[in-house]
This record gives structure tokens, sequence and C-alpha cells, in this order.
């Protein structure tokens, strides 16, 4: 789905002018306003080769018009989607810094292995490219020097907790925090209908939480390495946190009340985000923590915080 406005800055100009001054982009981008489609379908609608239809998706990509992910196929394999980021974009004339500043998302991408605090406990263990860090079930796995390098965590219950830097300025008004993860429930080997309550908490603050389905496995993750066995869990969910001035929703169902001034952002040197399970949660089914290369979604925890 596009976003309604994008604000672009003074030097985007020539990019974004470059990926428009062409009949065939504006057309695809026409098509994008419609619909999702893939790189193939695409072409179709244009009746074009795919090689030129990728060269010139390439040029939209670049000037940050147009986004292409990476999902499954319908049938087998996979399938690159494409879809038009905004509905309408603004070029300043002038350079205006301050509107800028006002109007800007500042994103932070964490490597899941980068907690700096945990409570967890077993089942639990972290999976790197190249296979177990430490050893299986054993909590002091955690302290191990290379979790940086994790592309699946997983553990019962507990928590792991990273601090975000704040680098935005203190004057800087905010609109929202959001925290983006690939998650799903624990289970040995693994299980789609296993639910568990997957919580966050920001500034020490539970926002609330999401349940789980389950535990997915039996089919390979996109990233996934080879050498996992497919019957372990293979990929998550992908899921947004995020808290405004109205409540706090996953995605966009409403999950609490809590508020963005419950955080006291403007109290504390930095951003801390737990995400976890609790003990007493009703569904108490572990979670999996997928990496950026492990699973179905390129990219790590993803902090972004908006502006006014």
């Amino acid at each position: 789905m596009s976003e309604p406005i994008r604000y672009a800055k003074s030097d985007e100009i020539a990019r974004i002018a470059r990926a428009l001054d062409s009949p065939l982009r504006l057309r695809m981008i026409e098509v994008l306003s419609e619909d999702e489609v893939n790189v193939n379908q695409l072409g179709a609608r244009l009746e074009i080769p795919q090689s030129t239809c990728t060269t010139n998706l390439k040029i939209l990509e670049e000037a940050d018009l147009v986004e292409t992910r990476i999902v499954p196929a319908e049938s087998k394999g996979v399938q690159k989607m494409c879809s038009l980021k905004y509905d309408k974009v603004l070029l300043p004339l002038l350079s205006n810094r301050k509107r800028e500043r006002r109007q800007k998302a500042i994103s932070t991408d964490m490597p899941i292995g980068l907690f700096n605090d945990f409570s967890i406990s077993a089942p639990c263990g972290i999976l790197n490219d190249t296979g177990l860090l430490g050893y299986y079930d054993s909590e002091t796995s955690f302290l191990h020097p290379s979790r940086a390098s994790a592309g699946i965590i997983w553990f019962t219950y507990g928590y792991l907790e990273y601090r975000f830097p704040k680098n935005f300025k203190q004057s800087d008004k905010i609109k929202s925090v959001k925290l983006s993860a690939e998650v799903c429930s624990e289970y040995p080997g693994h299980n789609d209908a296993w639910p568990s309550d997957i919580t966050v908490w920001i500034n020490g603050v539970d926002i609330g939480k999401w349940t789980s389905p389950g535990d997915n496995g039996g089919k390979r993750g996109l990233l996934t390495p080879e050498w996992v066995n497919i019957n372990d869990s293979q990929f998550g969910f992908l899921k947004t946190w995020k808290v405004d001035h109205t409540g706090s929703y996953c995605d966009k169902s409403l999950i609490s009340y809590v508020k963005l001034r419950d955080l006291h952002i403007a109290d504390n040197d930095s951003i801390k985000v737990r995400i976890g399970v609790k003990k007493d949660a009703a569904n108490r089914g572990g979670i999996n923590l997928f990496g950026s290369r492990f699973g179905n979604f390129e990219q790590d925890l993803r902090l972004t915080v908006e502006f006014e």
C-alpha cells in the first residue's frame, strides 16, 4: 500500500526527475498505482521484454518511488512483487532544512544478537550462518561473544532487551515509534497451530501483545540456510508494533491505550526495547526471532521514529 505523500529532499530532485523523465516509467507508475504485481505481470501489461522492465524498474527503485520484495510464488519458487510507495511526491525548489527535519523519519536496524540484557528460559538457543552458538538449551550461550552474528534466536519465555540510540534532536516532535520484527511461536521442531503471546516493552512500558498462531516449519524460509532441518522453525511473521498519541497498535489493530507520552522518551538517553513472552502469558508458546539472514524477510529488528 502506498503512503500518501513523500517530501523529497533537495539532493533527491535530480534522481527523481530522471526516473520520471520517461513515458515508459510513467506508464509503469500508472499500472502500480492500481495494483501490486510481479515483474512478469508488469512486463506483460506494458507489452515489453522482461529485461526492459527490470532495467526501468531499477531506476524507479533507486529514486525510492517503487519498492520490490521477494515472496513465495503461488506454485513453487519465489517471485518479485512490485508496488508504488507514494501517492504524491513533493519536490522542493528551495532548501528548507527546518521543514525536512519536521517531516523526516529515522530508522535504525539492530542485529537480533546485539541485545544488552536478557532473561530467558530453556528450551532456547542461537544459530548463525554456520551453526549453533554454544549449546542447545543453555542460557549461558546467550553470553557468547559471537551472538552479534545471530540469524535466529529462540526461547520459551522471558525477554531480550535492546538499546536503540536517540539519533535525533531533543527538540524534534515525535509522531510515533514503531518496532518491526519477524517472529513466530517456538515448538520443538515446528507446529503451525501453537499460539504464543509475544509482548513488546518500550522504556519498560508494556505496550501490548500479539498472539502468534504457530511455529512455521516444513517449508523452507526464503533466507534460511539449506543446512537447517526443514522440520525446524523456518520463517516467521513480519509484525509492526506502533505507539502514537492515540494508543498502541500491532499492525493496524489497537492492542493497548499506552500512548507516546507514557514512554517518557525525552527522559531517557536511549530507547530501550524488550521483546519476549511473559511467564504468566495465557499462551506461553515461546518465541522465535529471525534476523536478516534467516526467515522470509531481509531485516533485523527495525526501530522507526516518525516526526510531526
